[in-house]
């Protein structure tokens, strides 16, 4: 049995942060825009940077990787077909 607290003072959590589960998500977060930041940002700058601004450099590294990735299947696609059309017929000798 809990001893009962004075009246007007809760000992229940009061930060207004990150529940444990979503704490994965910030360090995913964190990390994502460490590792494709190319040294523009350390952890320190990220984890104190205002949520607002976090998100919108994820925002914008996904979007980058986005188009990269549209890029590299294009090329990919146009090399396919170069190599088809490339292609010497057989002989039928």
């Amino acid at each position: 049995m809990e001893a009962p607290s004075p009246p007007g003072f809760k000992l229940d959590q009061t930060f207004f942060g990150f529940k444990p589960e979503q704490r994965v998500d910030l360090h995913d977060n964190l990390f994502n825009l460490l590792w494709h930041g190319d040294g523009r940002w350390d952890w320190d700058m990220l984890y104190n940077m205002p949520i607002f601004l976090r998100k919108f450099y994820v925002k914008r590294v996904n979007k980058l990787i986005e188009e990269r990735n549209a890029q590299q299947e294009a090329a990919i696609e146009n090399a396919k077909k170069k190599r088809k059309s490339n292609s010497i017929p057989k002989s039928p000798f």
